[in-house]
Order: structure tokens, then C-alpha cells, then sequence
């Protein structure tokens, strides 16, 4: 799977990069775009519970360039069908138990597109602790 900052079509997994990080979603429209919670910037710091809600592209946005996901060939057999992964998305509206690790906006996406939950993001993060430890730098 590759990046690239392009309109997005119903059913694509989309993406902002904020900082470090990115924050993903699900385009169903100019109108709908599902995430699980907010990305992480001053303007949604104190929104509770963090629950899987739509917005429309802009606020998903965040004035930041929306980045969607182009699959490769493999990547598009496995994936579920546009009216799939837009009607599972929305059947999360409302779901909670966000865990920054186990349990986040790319999980969510990627379980929507997917059928199972994955975050490139966390397998970095893992990959770069584990190496770290196995170097013996941790001492």
C-alpha cells in the first residue's frame, strides 16, 4: 500500500499527518468521513469519551493535505467491497474502547477496509522497541 495526497473515493482509507503521526478514517463522502475519535491537536484535547463519529472532509482535515490509500493488487482482493466497508464503519458509529496501542483510528480503518485490525504505526513502534532492546542500548 502507498500514499498519495488524492481525491478520495467512497470506501477509501484516508489519512492526515499530524506531527509524527497520522490519523485515518474512512471516506463515504465530502460530507462523511468516519473515524474512531479526533486527531491529536490542541482543538480536540478534551474530547470524551472517544467514540467512532463522522465528520465531514474539512474538519477531518484539519487544514492539513488528506492522504488515500492506493492498494496494490493483492491489497484489493482482500479487501472488502466498497458497500461493505462503508456499512461496517458506519455500524461502529457510537463504539468506544479507543486504546492509543491496541485499539486506534488505524485499527479502525483498517478493520473497516480489511476485515481485521492492523496498525502500521504501533508495528513500527514495536519493531523500533525490540531492536532497541536487542542491541543491549536499553541497559
Amino acid at each position: 500500500m502507498r500514499w498519495e495526497p488524492k481525491e478520495a473515493s467512497r470506501g477509501d482509507m484516508v489519512r492526515i499527518k499530524i506531527g509524527l503521526f497520522y490519523h485515518y478514517g474512512v471516506f463515504v463522502s465530502e460530507d462523511e468521513v468516519i473515524q474512531f475519535g479526533y486527531p491529536p491537536i490542541p482543538k480536540y484535547k478534551d474530547m470524551d469519551p472517544v467514540v467512532v463519529g463522522a465528520v465531514d472532509i474539512d474538519t477531518f482535515a484539519c487544514e492539513k493535505f488528506v492522504e488515500v490509500a492506493v492498494l496494490d493488487r493483492k491489497e484489493r482482493r482482500e479487501r472488502r467491497s466498497v458497500e461493505e466497508t462503508v456499512e461496517f464503519a458506519r455500524s461502529k458509529i457510537g463504539e468506544g474502547g479507543y486504546n492509543l496501542i491496541h485499539n486506534n483510528c488505524e485499527h479502525f480503518a483498517y478493520e473497516c477496509v480489511f476485515g481485521v485490525k492492523r496498525s502500521t504505526q504501533e508495528e513500527a513502534a514495536r519493531a523500533f522497541y525490540n531492536g532497541f532492546l536487542k542491541s543491549g542500548e536499553a541497559k
